[in-house]
């Protein structure tokens, strides 16, 4: 992914011109593009470095108190969920309905550099899926870090977490096809998306030093692990998103049941 600008819905008076005339265009390279009407609160920065340095990003969409964080790219070779998060931003900028009351933090792609090489582990090796400080953290086990939060990803994905203290989290993995969820609260959710996906909801049990077993477990934030099937990798935006996208949107909006578009 190339150098990302920050962008505010803040913008100067020559910007929302723009925007009417010709559409101010999106430099973050993380949207698909095209002319994305300026209807809700909208931002985006760096939420730190990866270990070869590249951009940890972060978008903010709406500014309401009920608020749902969803990530993907925490294992690099389980990408898929990267472009349906993409996606996803598209629909939030164009659908202002499902961000009302609500704030949605995205972070697109949280291991770039596993993404890069197609690996499941960062740059150091680690699984940045088993460095949260859990009760169930094993440093014993091979790739889990020689102690929590020892690599700069897992600090920025906790930083986000306790900056905007979401009452839900939605992670996008492979390849195991299904809806896995942690924590109180978090199977109501799961069946909530799986009405809108072919795939089953079950629970896989937390990991250990997972995320799930960090904040569902040990801290009741209700955790869904949306596990993509293996060949997601070789379906585009598009397919991504008719597949996969109402069950993600129907996270969001949860406990209101998903309205048709």
């Amino acid at each position: 992914m190339g150098t990302l600008i920050l962008f505010s819905l803040r913008l100067p008076v020559v910007c929302l011109a723009a925007i009417f005339l010709a559409g101010c265009q999106s430099t973050q390279g993380l949207e698909p593009s095209g002319i994305f009407p300026v209807k809700q609160p909208y931002h985006a920065g760096v939420g730190g470095r990866s270990v070869q340095n590249r951009p940890l990003m972060y978008r903010v969409y709406g500014n309401g108190d009920d608020v749902v964080l969803l990530m993907a790219g925490i294992h690099g070779n389980e990408a898929a969920g990267v472009p349906l998060l993409e996606r996803l931003g598209h629909e939030l900028m164009t659908r202002p309905e499902l961000l009302a009351g609500r704030t949605v933090v995205i972070l697109p792609q949280v291991n770039p550099d596993g993404v890069k090489a197609n690996k499941r582990r960062n740059a150091n090796g680690i699984d940045l899926n088993r460095n949260f400080p859990a009760d169930n953290f094993d440093a014993k086990k091979k790739g889990h870090g020689d102690e929590p939060l020892s690599q700069p990803e897992s600090r920025a994905v906790l930083k986000q977490i306790e900056r905007y203290k979401p009452s839900r989290i939605v992670t996008y993995h492979q390849p195991l096809k299904c809806v896995d969820y942690d924590g109180e609260g978090a199977q109501a959710i799961a069946e909530a998306m799986g009405k809108h996906t072919d795939l089953p909801v079950k629970r896989l049990g937390g990991r250990p030093g997972s995320l799930g077993s960090y904040f569902g477990i040990d801290h009741n934030i209700p955790c869904i692990t949306f596990e993509l099937p293996k060949n997601a990798n070789k379906m585009d935006t598009q397919e991504l998103w008719d597949r996969y996208g109402q069950a993600t949107l129907a996270a969001i909006v949860y406990p209101e049941p998903l309205k048709a578009k």
